[in-house]
């Protein structure tokens, strides 16, 4: 098969098939993988396809209410991690790489390094979380000091900045805030070294505490981002504001959340609300 049969396979996938773009995208991946890496056979560059439907999803958000009954039954560090995640706006990824010395109790920032698109920002540390996040600071000078006892005490690095700069593995400030459980080995260099903490045991701690609430969506703790960004418009923040604070690169993907809140140029009320009344 060449070009052209590539192609209509692509495009019955989107067309009968129904596929999301996703599985379209990974379709087309591990085709050109096999062509060019199995059968080391070049193919023309893919153009006439039927690309898949992107679907329009409005985001989960939760109420102040909402968000509260969960975080109240959350505890220790997956408490502290889903309170950062709603107080500030960062994603999961973004959390849980967040180094030490990322934190400025100074100025009250968080600096956040190569967020989505490799840019950094800065978002508001959070007043309420001060204390706790001193306290997580001294936790993880806590366990680098243990593994060094132990004859370790490294941390995984991006693999540029672990060449450029050979003993920061070990610097105080470039441990992660919330490091892993346990010791693992770095597939890249062979050694021993500590990782940041598991996403999947954030996102378990924050599902039972859904659960426990008796809240019907199904939210995740991408959904406290969600919600930090609806509920700074909802105070009056500038969208401006709110989009560099989220990093969106266009403020149309701000502009979700004032669909979420039912918003255009304007607050929209129901027509059926002045012909029944609020009270009725």
């Amino acid at each position: 098969m060449g070009k052209a049969e590539v192609e209509q396979f692509l495009t019955h996938l989107a067309t009968k098939r129904n596929v999301a773009a996703s599985t379209q995208n990974q379709a087309l991946s591990a085709i050109l993988f096999l062509y060019k890496q199995v059968l080391e056979v070049e193919i023309d560059w893919i153009e006439d396809v039927v690309p898949a439907r992107q679907p329009a999803r409005v985001p989960v958000v939760l109420s102040r209410e909402v968000v509260a009954s969960v975080l109240t039954r959350m505890t220790g560090r997956y408490w502290l991690m889903a309170s950062l995640m709603y107080g500030t706006g960062l994603r999961v990824a973004e959390c849980l790489r967040l180094r030490v010395q990322d934190l400025d109790f100074g100025y009250r920032q968080v600096v956040v390094r190569s967020g989505k698109g490799g840019k950094d920002r800065f978002v508001p540390l959070p007043d309420s979380l001060t204390v706790s996040l001193q306290q997580q600071v001294g936790e993880s000078a806590r366990v680098r000091d243990a593994d060094l006892a132990d004859g370790f005490g490294e941390v995984s690095l991006p693999r540029a900045l672990a060449r450029k700069y050979p003993n920061a593995g070990t610097d105080p400030g470039w441990w992660y805030l919330l490091p892993s459980a346990n010791r693992a080995v770095d597939p890249v260099s062979g050694r021993v070294k500590r990782h940041h903490n598991d996403p999947s045991r954030l996102q378990r701690a924050f599902k039972q505490a859904v659960r426990a609430s008796g809240i019907r969506k199904r939210a995740t703790p991408h959904a406290l981002r969600h919600s930090f960004a609806t509920h700074l418009l909802e105070a009056g923040y500038d969208i401006r504001t709110v989009q560099e604070l989220m990093g969106h690169n266009d403020v149309k993907t701000t502009q979700i959340y004032t669909h979420v809140l039912q918003r255009g140029g304007s607050a929209v009320r129901s027509p059926v609300d002045a012909l029944l009344g609020s009270g009725a």
